[in-house]
């Protein structure tokens, strides 16, 4: 490869460099990776915005929750705020890569490769997520829901950069809870993969959430699934319907790490853990973090 690589000094630095082309990278764990595999080449013109440090904010107060977009998975797992009120990003982010993988890759990085079996990007949706874009004409906002068009498509333009990350504060009895179905515990990627959240009134679900992973061009929220849990006491026949309906709505493909009638088959499954999670932990119950690892073999 002949290209070039300017390493940004500032964020206006690297607004320019975009504007003419060049791509960013912070920790590169996508990135290169695909260009070792032979699956994407890297980009002719580079810019480095790893040394960026008004992109690695982290904050929880009472307004929400601000990820700057350099915030690694690693930190994100470590916070407790996070851990508790956002718990389902923390089971995202808890299990992403290997250990080398969440203590370099970004929140950023992860958002814009927009793979459909991204494990944070469910969460995102569910905790009613928004992003953050900049570029060297202004800055735009976007909901998580409206982000991701397609397979490694988001509605950002070339030369707008990922900022941040910005969820909105987490109130009342509520629970979070993201899930997949994997092989492994280290570098897998979803093979199936769903987001639960649920805010409770009393005894019954006054809101429910839910989104699946890896089993659709986008992860996306499944609107018929969260009607047959809300309004419910959360019953297991109640979490039973919204996974089924879930599982209904899955369109996914076949590839080397499993069959389309495999995916939905465990898509039922996966789905009502993620509910059963998600509901726990609205109602005070601990389910540990990651909660793939901590619901495994829940029937």
């Amino acid at each position: 490869m002949s290209g070039t690589l300017v390493v940004s000094t500032s964020l206006s630095d690297a607004l320019a460099a975009m504007a003419a082309g060049a791509r960013p990278v912070a920790g590169g764990t996508d990135l290169v990776v695909a260009a070792r595999q032979g699956k994407k080449p890297l980009p002719d013109s580079i810019v480095a915005i790893h040394g960026l440090t008004e992109l690695r904010t982290l904050s929880v107060n009472g307004g929400g929750l601000r990820l700057g977009s350099l915030t690694t998975h690693g930190e994100i797992v470590a916070h407790a705020g996070i851990r508790e009120r956002y718990t389902a990003l923390a089971d995202a982010s808890s299990i992403v890569g290997s250990h080398a993988t969440r203590a370099n890759g970004t929140i950023g990085g992860n958002v814009m490769t927009a793979s459909p079996a991204m494990d944070t990007g469910g969460p995102l949706i569910c905790l009613d997520a928004s992003m953050v874009l900049q570029s060297i004409s202004g800055t735009r906002t976007v909901s998580a829901n409206e982000f991701f068009v397609g397979p490694g498509l988001t509605v950002a333009r070339p030369d707008e950069l990922l900022v941040a990350v910005e969820l909105p504060e987490v109130t009342g009895q509520v629970g979070s809870c993201y899930v997949r179905l994997e092989y492994r515990r280290q570098m897998e990627i979803a093979i199936a993969g769903a987001t639960a959240f649920v805010r409770l009134e009393g005894d019954k679900v006054a809101e429910a959430r839910i989104a699946i992973t890896a089993l659709a061009p986008t992860i996306h929220r499944v609107a018929a699934a969260e009607a047959l849990l809300d309004g419910t006491t959360g019953s297991r026949s109640a979490a039973d319907a919204a996974a089924k309906a879930a599982a209904q709505a899955a369109k996914p493909i076949s590839d080397v790490r499993a069959s389309a009638d495999y995916r939905i088959a465990m898509t039922a499954v996966i789905v009502r853990r993620a509910i059963e999670g998600a509901l726990s932990r609205a109602r005070g119950v601990e389910v540990a973090i990651p909660a793939t690892s901590a619901l495994q073999g829940a029937r």
